[in-house]
């Protein structure tokens, strides 16, 4: 079920979601609900935080972008290592429709979480894969990616 997506300056946006206990039937039906909301709004990562829900939880499919990457979901996602240095590359939102900026991110990172069946995942990812966890898992923490860029860069589509 497509759900709205919550648009700043909504307040639940700012909170830090809280990890998940038990991956069950609700997380998948989450996962779910999350996939089929960033695919009606064109977008390549999802947090619960912006569903309105406070667990750790992220979709992303950044194939639009990357013909060869595949569909992954992340509970209680973390960065557990990071490599090379910031890379500067253009962002947007869905929480913030139309506006877009140049937000330094680490190349690479590896993360570490659950997947929908909570069997336990690490990924290494670069690229695009790299900058979507990033900004998603900020999400998680309430952080949006205009908390990391200067104003003067941010502009309007």
């Amino acid at each position: 079920m497509v759900k709205d997506i919550l648009v700043y300056p909504d307040p639940f946006l700012a909170r830090k979601a809280a990890p998940v206990a038990k991956v069950d039937d609700r997380v998948r039906d989450l996962v779910r609900d999350m996939f089929e909301t960033m695919y009606e709004s064109d977008g390549i990562g999802l947090a619960a935080t912006q569903v309105g829900v406070g667990k750790r939880v992220i979709v992303v499919d950044v194939s639009p972008v990357e013909e060869a990457a595949a569909p992954l979901a992340l509970v209680n996602p973390e960065i557990v290592g990071r490599e090379g240095g910031l890379v500067l590359g253009v962002e947007g939102c869905l929480s913030l429709p139309g506006v877009q900026g140049d937000v330094p991110r680490q190349e690479t990172v590896v993360v570490r979480g659950l997947d929908r069946h909570g069997e336990p995942v690490q990924i290494r990812a670069g690229g695009i894969l790299s900058r979507a966890l990033q900004h998603e898992i900020d999400h998680l923490d309430g952080v949006l990616f205009i908390d990391r860029i200067s104003s003067s860069v941010a502009s309007a589509k």
